[in-house]
């Protein structure tokens, strides 16, 4: 399989050869920020790039989640129809990309940015860098360890806000008595995969990188990730009956207070930002789901396929540079609920949950983020699983074997 992967991807760098006609002040730049907090994040890069630049961002947004819009993103790319950007996550994505000479390398602007320096975590830089040279911007820090709770649904429910998932266990039956979903989550695998690695790293470090990293066999079969699968059996019972498919709907319903909670990433916090809502009088953001703050260095990165024009290339690199810009990196992270990768940027305008998160970060509890520890095959096996688990009543004896079987046959 991989062979023929990269007989495409060669196949595509020979169709880049050609010299491409194109206007090269428009740079299409594809992403898939489509929900309303999003969108607005977005807009703050193409105001940036247009106002500092001569050069127009065509905006490729692709409706759905990353998993819609990757394999659209992959598929221009090595067919010969690159867009002139492009967002990726952090991890091993774009590699057979990088390999095939079909992206731009960015190795001369980030010695002079100086971007080894002022991008934290290091991992961030390392994750875009193949043989020595850096090939994507990092721009910003997503961590998916996060529980969204509603203070008006416990209102209504006549119980105190939760503080942890046990409590939110606990309350569960009081929740359904003032119809209230205890949990809301869109009924897509990565979502729900969500949990898995939340469970892993909120019981210890050591067991996360043990399975993720290590894939060690004794740790796997350990009675400590099977009652990871447990944990997932108690989800699927607040889960039922929440009828959405996308994140942004299942975040609505917290906003709303038709649902008491949500586990998403800091993303959520755009769309609780766009509903009007404040952090600690409307809702409530608990890092590691209340349990020991912990934060991934997953995230989002900006690619540049290579494109033969000259003008378009000095195009991409100037867009580069305004990625990584304070300006841009502060706008675009408050809007976006995420991070910025840069130390040197002032966050004072920050909320409570970015606060929560940036002091998570600055005491060192950082892991390194799923995408970065095992293949993109095994990413997609383990959310079609957990599309399966959470779908049917399939037990948790055999999802927690099928689980094992994917860590223990990645390479």
């Amino acid at each position: 399989m991989k062979t023929q992967i990269m007989r495409r991807l060669m196949a595509g760098a020979a169709a880049l050869a050609m010299p491409i006609a194109a206007n090269a002040a428009d740079l299409e730049v594809t992403h898939w920020w489509t929900s309303g907090g999003e969108a607005n994040a977005v807009q703050e890069l193409a105001k940036a790039f247009e106002a500092k630049t001569d050069h127009k961002w065509v905006d490729g947004a692709i409706a759905g989640s990353g998993n819609t819009a990757r394999p659209v993103i992959i598929s221009r790319i090595i067919g010969g129809d690159p867009m002139a950007a492009t967002q990726l996550n952090h991890g091993k994505q774009a590699q057979e990309l990088i390999e095939a000479g079909l992206m731009l390398d960015l190795t001369d602007i980030a010695e002079e940015g100086n971007w080894a320096e002022i991008i934290q975590p290091k991992s961030l830089l390392d994750a875009c860098t193949v043989d020595g040279r850096v090939y994507c911007v990092p721009l910003n820090i997503h961590s998916i360890q996060w529980m969204w709770t509603s203070n008006a649904a416990f209102e209504k429910a006549g119980i105190d806000p939760v503080n942890n998932w046990e409590e939110l266990k606990a309350a569960a039956p009081k929740l359904r008595e003032a119809g209230i979903l205890p949990l809301a989550m869109g009924a897509q695998g990565w979502q729900e995969a969500y949990l898995v690695h939340n469970f892993l790293s909120g019981t210890s470090e050591d067991l996360y990188y043990a399975v993720y990293r290590d894939k060690d066999e004794d740790t796997l079969n350990s009675d400590a990730v099977k009652a990871v699968f447990e944990e997932l059996n108690a989800a699927r019972d607040m889960y039922a009956g929440g009828n959405v498919q996308d994140w942004n709907l299942a975040t609505a319903k917290v906003i709303n207070g038709e649902a008491a909670a949500q586990v998403m990433g800091d993303w959520a916090q755009g769309e609780f930002a766009l509903a009007g809502q404040k952090a600690g009088e409307d809702y409530n953001c608990l890092i590691g789901m209340g349990g020991e703050p912990s934060i991934s260095t997953g995230g989002d990165a900006f690619y540049f396929p290579l494109i033969d024009n000259a003008d378009t290339t000095a195009a991409q690199k100037e867009l580069a540079k305004v990625l990584i810009s304070p300006e841009s990196q502060v706008a675009f992270n408050l809007k976006k609920g995420s991070l910025p990768v840069r130390g040197d940027v002032d966050l004072a305008a920050a909320g409570p949950c970015m606060q929560k998160g940036l002091e998570t970060l600055a005491a060192g509890k950082v892991i390194t983020g799923t995408d970065q520890l095992i293949t993109p095959d095994a990413v997609g096996q383990i959310q079609d699983l957990m599309a399966e688990f959470f779908g049917s009543d399939m037990s948790t004896e055999d999802a927690h074997a099928a689980f094992v079987e994917i860590i223990l046959n990645d390479e």
